[in-house]
């Protein structure tokens, strides 16, 4: 793993949490509803739900790698198109409306259930790992770096939805992420692109 790649997994994955969605959703929910301990227990729930999808995707494209290079080189293609679709998707973003609200859970148990949950019945986050990491991991991946990939989506995810919700409770910050959210977004398509486009000139040499 080096560090160029490394620092493009941390940079897709930064965007990604931060991209409005049903996750964030959750978490604001929680929070406002049970309180800052609720939003970091769903937070930590979520990071870790993340984190074992990016672990579960790593060790299925292994075993891919291992049993046919052909299908793996059409995995990073498939893959390599669907994060295209993304990154389109991201530089098209237009203001919406609000996620509806969830149902409250005012428990420490109920927060922690939700935060898991939403990532466990999200198979798009697995979709996107798997496209995600056919662009990084290869023949030549070891282990560790396999392991530090999965804690590195995990931490990062965790991180931004603790931060979420910690500055919840401070209007000030929480109505400028709110206004920025469209422009996240856009950039968080524009770097999917970027990282589509280094595959597609690594692939003609």
């Amino acid at each position: 793993m080096t560090l160029t790649t490394w620092l493009t997994v941390v940079t897709i994955c930064i965007l990604g949490a931060m991209s409005p969605g049903p996750s964030l959703a959750v978490v604001l929910r929680q929070t406002v509803s049970g309180g800052r301990r609720n939003g970091v227990v769903a937070a930590l729930a979520h990071g870790f739900g993340v984190g074992l999808y990016a672990l579960l995707s790593i060790a299925g494209l292994a075993a891919v790698i291992a049993a046919s290079p052909p299908a793996f080189t059409m995995l990073q293609v498939g893959g390599a198109v669907f994060l295209a679709w993304l990154g389109i998707k991201g530089l098209l973003a237009r203001r919406r409306p609000d996620q509806p609200e969830l149902a409250q859970a005012p428990t420490t148990a109920g927060a922690a259930r939700d935060g898991f949950l939403v990532v466990f019945f999200n198979p798009k986050i697995a979709v996107f790992f798997l496209a995600l990491f056919s662009q990084v991991v290869g023949l030549d991946t070891t282990m560790a770096a396999k392991l530090g990939y999965a804690v590195t989506a995990m931490v990062i995810d965790a991180g931004w939805y603790l931060s979420v919700a910690w500055l919840l409770s401070i209007p000030f910050f929480m109505d400028r992420l709110t206004s920025r959210a469209v422009w996240l977004e856009r950039l968080f398509g524009a770097v999917l692109l970027g990282l589509v486009g280094r595959m597609v000139l690594a692939m003609l040499d």
